[in-house]
């Protein structure tokens, strides 16, 4: 189960260069856990619990955090859904485009 969490980012990058291979590249060898790493480890198991959600959404959330290209398309598939309301600026450019639209329009008449 630690090994799914490492893959999907839930646990501290390792320290140190470490790279998961012994001396001299003799093969993988086992990661060492740090106090810091359990209380992330159990940081995230809580949030999955308390919020009934999966490690891989508790890692895509952490994709939304991180990334803004995630996070803009998500935004933007709130606003599609009407979980997120349209922010005012895009709100007025909505209408600012429209009056364009309608002054180019009645020019040409």
């Amino acid at each position: 189960m630690l090994r799914y969490r490492e893959d999907l980012g839930l646990l501290p990058p390792l320290r140190d260069g470490a790279n998961g291979r012994g001396r001299r590249g003799q093969g993988p060898v086992h990661r060492q856990f740090t106090e810091e790493d359990i209380e992330a480890i159990t940081a995230a198991i809580r949030l999955e619990q308390r919020y009934d959600i999966t490690p891989a959404a508790l890692a895509f959330g952490l994709r939304v955090l991180t990334e803004p290209a995630v996070r803009a398309a998500v935004a933007d598939l709130g606003r599609r859904t009407g979980h997120v309301p349209a922010t005012p600026g895009r709100a007025l450019d909505f209408e600012k485009e429209r009056a364009l639209r309608w002054l180019g329009t009645a020019a040409r008449r």
